[in-house]
């Protein structure tokens, strides 16, 4: 169960009002890297986690701290836009150019929709998406994506720091940026537990038979630019990270095979095909012809005429002599 303590895990209160940056701010909170989408994926990766213990308390524990994130972030946003500008009449806005270019930079949406409040969005005003989060039921891949999720997000509030000269502002984006350093170093953490502990491996999923796929170019360097640097990696030359093989590097692609011809759907899709109009026209009709001939043409059910129906009461009738003849032998 969740249980909701009025205390912020942080203090979340700029120096002053600033709503072009609040509309900024809103990518870290309703943005594909978001705080929300954090607090959903690893939430959900934890209500799909199939084996009790350290890895699912892991997942609840941070996605707890996350929404925690949320609620602090939604708390800067709300009070950045207190006493913004209610509208293009206010005289400042009118007499001043300058003014008016800045509050062009705002979101609309925040005085409009939400009233000077927060909204779950990103910085251009699009609605946060359950698609971004990620929750396969499988740790080694969840945790991997949950790495990357934190990187992204940190890159983009240490990005935002340099936006604003706002010491309020820069004291929780500061905190943000160490607790997201933490949850990079968790994640990869818990990548090598995973792997330690023989509970997961790569390659991901490490259940599916080897045999199973082609074993040839597995961990084949195929360079498919004119590039020749890319050679010189660790990913062309060596073993590979999942200690399964040696890398190999192709300079370019082998011979390919040669494509299969364009399909020719139904004409009813009325797609373009090489066939003329006029001929996939009459086709269409002679199909739906076809189709309304089946329908009319099907066997009617046979009517219970009175004849048939005495019949049939004669019968059950015999029958029910029959077994009590059957009964008293």
């Amino acid at each position: 169960m969740f249980f909701h303590r009025q205390e912020l895990q942080h203090a979340a209160s700029p120096e002053r009002p600033d709503a072009v940056y609040a509309r900024k701010l809103q990518e870290v909170l309703g943005g594909q890297y978001g705080e929300i989408t954090v607090a959903m994926q690893y939430g959900f990766q934890a209500w799909n986690t199939h084996i009790p213990g350290k890895y699912r308390d892991l997942l609840y524990g941070i996605g707890a701290e996350e929404f925690g994130h949320v609620e602090m972030l939604a708390t800067m946003i709300a009070q950045l836009l207190e006493d913004a500008p209610v509208g293009v009449a206010e005289g400042a806005i009118q007499s001043d150019p300058t003014v008016a270019a800045i509050i062009g930079g705002t979101d609309v949406q925040h005085a409009i929709v939400a009233g000077a409040g927060v909204r779950p969005v990103d910085s251009m005003g699009n609605p946060w998406m359950g698609s971004y989060i990620t929750a396969s039921g499988n740790l080694l891949a969840d945790f991997t994506a949950n790495a990357n999720a934190e990187m992204q997000g940190r890159l983009q509030v240490a990005r935002l720091y340099h936006m604003t000269d706002d010491h309020g502002v820069r004291d929780l984006l500061s905190f943000l940026l160490a607790r997201d350093t933490m949850h990079q170093n968790q994640w990869l953490a818990a990548i090598e537990d995973l792997k330690e502990n023989g509970v997961e491996d790569l390659p991901v999923p490490n259940t599916f038979p080897l045999d199973l796929e082609d074993r040839r170019v597995s961990y084949q360097y195929i360079n498919f630019s004119d590039g020749p640097a890319a050679a010189d990696g660790l990913w062309a030359s060596g073993p590979t990270p999942d200690g399964k093989g040696e890398f190999t590097y192709l300079d370019e692609p082998e011979a390919g095979v040669p494509m299969p011809p364009p399909t020719v759907p139904d004409e009813r899709f009325h797609g373009t095909t090489p066939k003329p109009p006029a001929t996939r026209r009459a086709a269409g009709v002679k199909k739906d012809a076809k189709k309304t001939t089946k329908k009319t043409t099907k066997k009617a059910p046979a009517k219970k005429t009175p004849a048939k129906m005495a019949k049939k009461v004669a019968q059950k009738a015999a029958k029910k002599v029959s077994k009590k003849a059957s009964k008293r032998r």
